[in-house]
């Protein structure tokens, strides 16, 4: 290699080690939580008395595995460990290439493990890890189905503060029609048209009538509530075995693939919502990626001048994008009524639309990583209600609130900022 060579290669090389102020926020706050978490294990040590059983499975498992028990302090010294070491790695900023995501994997296994072996340290049941996953996916798919909703309306440059309005009448008219019909089929299609409407009327209002976009998710909300709460009041309540009483979804499972110890229970022992939403993520991926009006969408997003010079339909594109989001809010809608009891309360999806939101935010607006984030607050959602059957030290109130804690870490300490579509919530005026 000449000299000339080595002095053109270095500059990129020393340009390419140049660390933006935004990635320095984000490496430091992220080093310094996860110290936070390693000195919390840390603390927790001096409770924490014998071994911690984790149970693969349940008493109507086919195939019993065993129960795995870990030493308590053992295991948690050494997740508290390498937190630390981990945390330290990003705090020096000497972490290249693939290392700060190894070492940020190790973290986040070390922290569940730890937390979880904390928990359960002592105590007279074990911790039941199949139910755990297996109660993840099944509160993680109306949450897909809201993410979903929420990529497709704001890659397209709308934003849908409404995916809460959009469950609450969906999981009201799936009630009302399965119970009519005691049909699960029309239940599910009188919630995607109820998506589809309110989706209609956040189209019409911010892409017709320009209006501002927050501001108009909220309203919706609002109509949401009030009009499912006048309703179940008027109709619903006073004869509830009539108009509240909608089939439940059973369990569907898969021939062959159920029958795999512990992975045949938690995959593919699911109802039809469960495997519909691990197919939207594919489809709404290969839509939004691979297709022609994938492109427009992501373009009417970006630069909606420069795609109506081209000859695209901004308002249009923009409708069917938000339509097709209102499907899927729709569908997570109908899992409220129809996965549970069959049956509808007023303002009963308790923030979940806000919590897909959120996981649109933290999924940087791709359908796959945003689903990974409605995971993420299903694994902890369940693990709160776990851990309340195991009598653990910690207070039954921060265990309510725990989702939601690390759901708020999450977005401010581990994903940095983030940058939506150029033009998502702006109106476009031709």
């Amino acid at each position: 290699m000449s000299v000339d060579t080595v002095e053109q290669s270095h500059p990129q090389a020393e340009a390419a080690r140049v660390e933006t102020p935004q990635k320095r926020r984000q490496r430091l706050s992220t080093g310094v939580l996860i110290a936070i978490v390693g000195v919390l294990l840390l603390v927790g040590l001096i409770s924490t008395t014998g071994s911690a059983r984790f149970a693969l499975s349940d008493a109507f498992d086919a195939v019993q595995l065993p129960t795995v028990a870990l030493p308590g302090f053992t295991t948690i010294l050494v997740c508290a460990l390498l937190c630390l070491a981990a945390a330290v790695g990003y705090l020096s900023g000497r972490m290249r290439g693939r290392w700060p995501l190894l070492a940020g994997a190790v973290a986040a296994l070390a922290v569940v493990v730890g937390f979880l072996t904390w928990a359960a340290s002592g105590r007279e049941l074990p911790f039941p890890v199949s139910n755990q996953f297996a109660g993840t996916l099944s509160l993680a798919t109306p949450l897909v189905f809201g993410a979903l909703c929420g990529v497709l309306c704001e890659r397209s440059g709308v934003v849908n503060v409404s995916i809460e309005g959009q469950f609450l009448s969906a999981a009201f008219a799936a009630a009302i029609v399965g119970s009519v019909t005691q049909s699960v089929t029309a239940a599910i299609l009188a919630a995607v048209v109820a998506g589809l409407a309110m989706a209609a009327l956040l189209a019409v209002f911010s892409i017709n009538y320009l209006v501002n976009q927050v501001v108009l998710g909220v309203v919706l909300n609002l109509l949401a509530i009030g009009l499912t709460g006048f309703l179940f009041d008027q109709l619903v309540e006073p004869a509830s075995l009539q108009y509240n009483s909608a089939p439940v979804l059973e369990p569907i499972p898969i021939p062959g693939l159920s029958q795999i110890p512990f992975f045949g229970r938690v995959f593919f022992e699911q109802n039809i919502l469960a495997y519909l939403a691990g197919i939207s993520v594919f489809v709404v991926w290969l839509i939004v990626y691979r297709t022609t009006w994938g492109l427009r969408i992501r373009a009417t997003g970006e630069h909606p001048e420069a795609a109506d010079t081209v000859g695209i339909s901004v308002r249009g594109v923009r409708w069917s994008a938000v339509l097709a989001g209102g499907v899927f809010g729709g569908l997570g809608g109908s899992f409220f009524t129809l996965a549970s009891t069959g049956s509808f309360t007023k303002e009963f999806t308790v923030g979940n639309g806000f919590i897909a939101l959120a996981a649109v935010i933290m999924g940087r607006w791709h359908p796959v990583l945003a689903s990974i984030m409605c995971l993420f607050f299903g694994f902890v959602t369940q693990m709160a209600s776990q851990l309340q059957t195991l009598s653990t030290p910690m207070p039954s109130q921060f265990l309510l609130i725990l989702p939601y804690v690390a759901t708020i870490i999450a977005v401010a300490g581990l994903v940095g900022r983030v940058r939506p579509p150029a033009a998502d919530g702006i109106p476009f005026e031709k």
